[in-house]
């Protein structure tokens, strides 16, 4: 079956993930006073876009109490920490080197269900940790954005390195949340039942932060480059990019579609180049091959 419009979409979505670090920054540095507030606007918008997603494609679903505290959990890691350190880590370094932080996710994910599901630590895994690692020495020591101040860069790429960790943890609450077993109308959730409950409870976990920081600091005046970022966050990066991945792992599958996330980094450089004028240079290309390695022999670790 031709399923070239699909992988025209996976490239779009691999293109909107890596463009959303640009946009992320643009709103860190221009709401710098008012980081929790931009993410709050973002899920302001993707969050009713999400619901509208969910009635019209699986039909009206509603939580049961015991599935709202398995969404409770998800919802602090996947939206809340996610968001606040992803902002916070933004306002600090450069797109592009938060963009090949982010490909630590699979890696954060696989060290965490050796430690927290108790699955064997292999050579293979081993191996992966370390040249993910190195990679990220690579990207500390040798990155090209040295117009940024070395304390700061180091400092926001911790907060993204963070971010991944905290992404990592909800992976693996997704997962159960999936896998739990049927008992009354506590069974399992889709993956868009969870991701769009677990935005909602994200959403509400965001609220009194945001509202803290206008309280204390006032509205801000959000410039048209930040409410352009955060309308393209919110429904292009967010829903719809959700919307088109989901599709790719129904048809192709779920190997084939996760590859286009190593487009991601890509798309992320070369945006913060073209947009935001950052630098490019050889640990960038070296930073992303280590970490991939990384990723793909412990991604290899998992499947054997």
């Amino acid at each position: 079956m031709n399923h070239a419009g699909l992988h025209v979409r996976l490239w779009l979505v691999a293109a909107f993930w890596g463009v959303a670090w640009t946009a992320g920054r643009v709103i860190a540095t221009e709401m710098d006073d008012w980081p929790v507030l931009g993410a709050w606007l973002r899920y302001l918008i993707a969050v009713p876009a999400f619901l509208l997603w969910l009635r019209f494609s699986e039909g009206w679903f509603v939580p049961s109490m015991p599935q709202w505290r398995r969404l409770f959990w998800i919802g602090a890691c996947s939206t809340f920490l996610y968001q606040v350190l992803f902002m916070y880590g933004m306002g600090w370094t450069a797109a592009g080197d938060a963009s090949l932080m982010i490909t630590l996710n699979p890696l954060f994910t696989s060290i965490l269900a050796v430690i927290v599901l108790g699955h064997p630590m292999t050579k293979q895994l081993g191996g992966g940790l370390a040249l993910g690692l190195l990679g990220i020495g690579v990207l500390f020591l040798a990155s090209p954005n040295v117009d940024l101040p070395t304390s700061e860069r180091w400092l926001g790429n911790a907060f993204i390195a963070a971010s991944a960790l905290a992404w990592a943890t909800a992976t693996l609450l997704m997962r159960r949340a999936m896998d739990v077993e049927e008992a009354e109308r506590d069974g399992p959730m889709s993956p868009l039942q969870i991701t769009v409950w677990s935005s909602a409870v994200g959403l509400a976990f965001l609220t009194p932060w945001s509202a803290y920081e206008v309280n204390t600091g006032g509205w801000p005046t959000i410039e048209w480059s930040s409410l352009l970022s955060i309308v393209f966050l919110a429904l292009l990066s967010t829903v719809l990019a959700y919307v088109w991945f989901a599709e790719g792992v129904k048809r192709i599958g779920p190997s084939r579609t996760s590859t286009y996330v190593y487009l991601v980094p890509i798309f992320g450089i070369l945006s913060g180049y073209l947009l935001l004028g950052e630098q490019l240079g050889w640990s960038l290309v070296i930073a992303l091959v280590l970490i991939l390695s990384g990723v793909s022999l412990a991604q290899r670790s998992t499947k054997a």
